[in-house]
């Protein structure tokens, strides 16, 4: 027996994933360097040569340095903090500990150590065996460490402050999510990283980080981003911004674009730094260097290793930020992580092996070691000299949290990369989407939302003009994660913006065109921008189609009452059918439309911007076949802008996330049996994720070697499995040459039938989103009553409205305009 459900779309990009997932020995109790640096023991005599050569040049008056130890984490170089969505595979495998019914991602022991790097003493500062340190940064006086902490026997990591001697222990934050990764700023506030955005990884088991601040006592926590996923590692440049990693997959691969962004401190100016149209590198951990415009940082590759490792590159942003002539490779390996900056040719870094100095041309020396005893389970992380610094420039605070918007003003839509081919005057108005986050995640891959496509839900915010001359000036809700679509006199897509963008309340913020060349010149000044003879306009929403659309409950009726007279089970015209029966995951009209390429949601690629017209509602063959022209299948205005609307947010098939991991009801079908009397005519050499070639079913109309197409699970003896094999005259298709069942009686028809039959008594047990009576998974409920959506008194048999539930759940993260009396 075997279970078939993933497509060879799901399985090339899941292979992906879980590819990069392995990272080679990070499933291990214990990761292991890969690569070993050029010096791998302490020198003779310390400090060596390196490091004294440092100490009289780059390094002069720095006496000491502060770095954490604790044991690294093995899953994905984002999972050092927080809990895994479920017990699955994965979660038992890379993680460290269950506890309270859930598995964790950190295991427990951490200290933070002070070394004089003159005489080698090192002193520890403070020390939990049972919790957890890490990510210091001193003061702006050099006599604070400020970090976050675990502490033994609690889950969250909050901030703290500790004098570098280790006395005066102070808390700054509290309460059930993670604060890490924190910065001081200037002005006295602090930026930091924290899972009190409440959600999951788009395309993971594990909690999500984004950017936050506080002030200087932890007091007045305000979210500065809305990323789906992770924003990680800020730091202070010079010129008073915060520059950190931005996590995105907008309309393209999720596996690819980890890159440097930078914010004001109030999250004001969210704008790239480097990289937003360069793929395949995790740009980590990076940090200025002194008297440069440059930056230092990890590029850990591909999607990321475990603990940030990756060889240590300098970038210069004055090639401009997608210019690969930007990025200069320092380190001759590729296992480094935490560069500390003193100059071009001079940094700290980190290693599984322990701490080094390295200069410019990638030489290193070990500066520290831990005790052999230590070395299988803990490593040094995050170098930082103890040293008093200059204080950056300070940035005045740009928000006004008494308004409930913020202003986007576009100079000229026509103006960008890839847009070749669009007329001026073409485009008419912006369709204003968003991303909503995930408040739970049970699989590496995108399904159950869609076959190969979208990760996540986008809803619909409205519509807002774009002028004639190509200027646009929009009053948007503040603190969305907010993307456009340009949209035709015909209301179809003529481009996509790859990307997000947040307005901080009171905010107004420009650009220049639509994905414009960021290495050229502004356009010459124009002084009569139509846009800006008029206030701004708000975002009109769309009252008659829902914000959110759902498959089954918005576009199958559509097929039914337009559709599926000729395109159903029975019928099966053109060998199309639209009905919509379910399948193990899905149902048959959404199998039917997306392989046979009837939509173009151009999700999931490794693009990082198409064409004008490529996808989108403009690029579906199903808008053209649903206009008239099409055998009389006109739909009303109506249907065809719901439909419409329905591709341009992400052609998805439930309209909820609760029906992630659950809903699920696999035909376990008798594979050996089936390769014996099918195999000779329908078979195909495959690959699984280790590359070893293995035999598959490979039948036309299914999708690649999955059969999860040709199911009914509905009504499992209108099976296309069934029936395109069984002779017409015992009531088949008579598809085969020669029919592989002449009746109904065959024997391995009868198992066929039996084990649809099987997946059809569990589904009506089961149930799935689109049922009556059905009920989300405990891990949601879990995590929903964990962030106060659904009450903690919620009993096993009392109904949940799953798509109040989401609603409530998006709802909460939206700003609240606070009362200049309030403040």
């Amino acid at each position: 027996m075997i279970r078939l459900k993933c497509d060879s779309r799901m399985v090339a990009w899941f292979s992906t994933a879980v590819a990069l997932l392995a990272l080679g020995s990070s499933l291990n109790a214990a990761p292991k360097p890969t690569a070993k640096p050029a010096t791998a023991q302490m020198p003779e005599t310390f400090p060596g040569p390196m490091l004294s050569r440092f100490l009289d040049g780059p390094m002069k008056g720095v006496e000491e340095i502060v770095f954490a130890v604790r044991v690294p984490g093995r899953d994905h170089w984002y999972v050092t903090f927080g809990n895994y969505a479920d017990d699955s595979e994965y979660a038992q495998r890379l993680s460290f500990k269950k506890e309270e019914g859930v598995y964790w991602g950190y295991s427990e022991g951490g200290r933070l150590c002070r070394k004089n790097l003159r005489t080698g003493k090192v002193t520890t500062i403070f020390e939990d065996m049972k919790g957890g340190v890490r990510d210091p940064q001193l003061s702006y006086d050099g006599k604070k460490v400020l970090f976050a902490y675990r502490k033994g026997g609690t889950h969250p990591f909050h901030l703290y402050e500790i004098n570098v001697n280790g006395s005066g222990l102070r808390q700054l934050t509290d309460g059930p999510d993670d604060d890490i990764e924190p910065t001081y700023c200037p002005d006295g506030s602090i930026v930091f990283c924290s899972s009190r955005c409440r959600r999951f990884v788009n395309c993971w088991y594990t909690r999500v980080a984004t950017l936050y601040r506080c002030d200087a006592d932890g007091g007045n926590v305000r979210m500065l981003s809305t990323n789906n996923d992770h924003d990680n590692t800020p730091w202070m440049l010079p010129d008073g911004r915060v520059l950190y990693m931005r996590w995105e997959y907008v309309d393209r691969s999720q596996v690819h674009f980890h890159h440097l962004w930078t914010s004001n401190p109030d999250g004001t100016g969210q704008t790239v730094f480097y990289g937003n149209m360069t793929g395949g590198v995790a740009m980590l951990d990076a940090k200025p260097i002194p008297g440069t415009v440059k930056v230092v940082a990890s590029f850990s590759p591909g999607h990321g290793r475990p603990e940030h490792l990756g060889p240590i590159a300098v970038v210069d942003p004055r090639f401009g930020p997608d210019d690969p002539r930007g990025v200069r490779t320092v380190s001759k390996t590729g296992d480094w992580k935490d560069p500390y900056a003193f100059s071009e040719d001079c940094f700290l870094v980190a290693h599984p092996k322990g701490l080094f100095v390295m200069d410019g041309d990638g030489n290193v020396e070990m500066i520290h070691q831990l005790e052999e005893s230590e070395r299988a389970q803990f490593h040094c992380h995050e170098p930082r000299p103890v040293q008093a610094r200059q204080r950056e420039t300070i940035i005045p605070a740009r928000v006004d949290l008494s308004a409930p918007t913020g202003r986007l003003f576009l100079e000229d839509i026509y103006h960008g990369r890839n847009m070749a081919g669009v007329e001026r005057g073409a485009v008419k108005k912006l369709l204003v989407l968003q991303q909503l986050p995930k408040p739970v995640n049970f699989s590496g891959g995108m399904e159950p939302l869609t076959i190969g496509g979208s990760f996540t839900l986008a809803e619909v915010v409205g519509e807002a003009p774009v002028e004639p001359d190509g200027s646009a000036f929009l009053e948007v809700p503040a603190m969305r994660s907010l993307f456009f679509v340009a949209l035709d006199k015909n209301d179809m897509a003529v481009k996509r913006m790859h990307s997000f963008i947040t307005v901080q309340p009171g905010e107004t913020l420009g650009c220049v065109g639509c994905h414009e060349n960021r290495q050229g010149a502004a356009l010459p000044a124009r002084a009569s921008l139509m846009a800006m003879k008029r206030p701004p306009s708000p975002v009109q929403p769309i009252r008659d189609v829902p914000s959110v659309l759902d498959f089954p409950r918005d576009i199958q009726p559509i097929l039914d009452r337009r559709c599926a007279q000729c395109h159903n089970s029975d019928r099966r015209e053109a060998k199309v059918d639209l009905s919509g029966d379910k399948t193990a995951m899905y149902c048959i009209s959404y199998w039917t439309i997306t392989t046979r390429g009837l939509i173009s949601d151009g999700r999931n690629v490794p693009y990082a911007n198409r064409p004008p017209y490529s996808y989108g509602s403009a690029a579906s063959r199903l808008m053209k076949l649903s206009d008239g022209s099409h055998h009389g299948a006109k739909l009303s205005d109506l249907e065809r802008k719901t439909l419409r609307l329905w591709i341009e947010t992400s052609a998805t098939y439930p309209g909820t996330y609760a029906s992630l991991g659950c809903g699920t009801h696999t035909v376990h079908l008798p594979y050996g049996p089936m390769m014996q009397r099918c195999g000779e005519c329908h078979s195909g050499t495959h690959r699984d994720r280790r590359g070893k070639e293995f035999k598959s079913l490979a039948i036309a109309g299914a999708h690649g070697h999955n059969l999860e197409s040709l199911q009914n699970i509905s009504r499992p003896e209108k099976a296309l499995l069934l029936r395109a094999p069984l002779a017409k005259e015992a009531g088949g298709l008579g598809l085969c040459k020669e029919p592989a069942f002449k009746d109904t009686n065959d024997p391995l028809y009868r198992e066929l039938l039996g084990a649809l039959r099987d997946a059809h008594n569990r589904l009506t047990a089961g149930k799935r989103f689109d049922m009556p009576g059905f009920r989300p998974n405990e891990h949601y409920i879990r995590e929903m009553q964990r962030f106060g959506i659904l009450p903690k008194s919620l009993g096993p048999n009392d109904p949940v409205d799953i798509y109040a539930t989401d609603r409530a759940y998006w709802n909460s993260f939206y700003h609240r305009p606070v009362s200049t009396a309030a403040r």
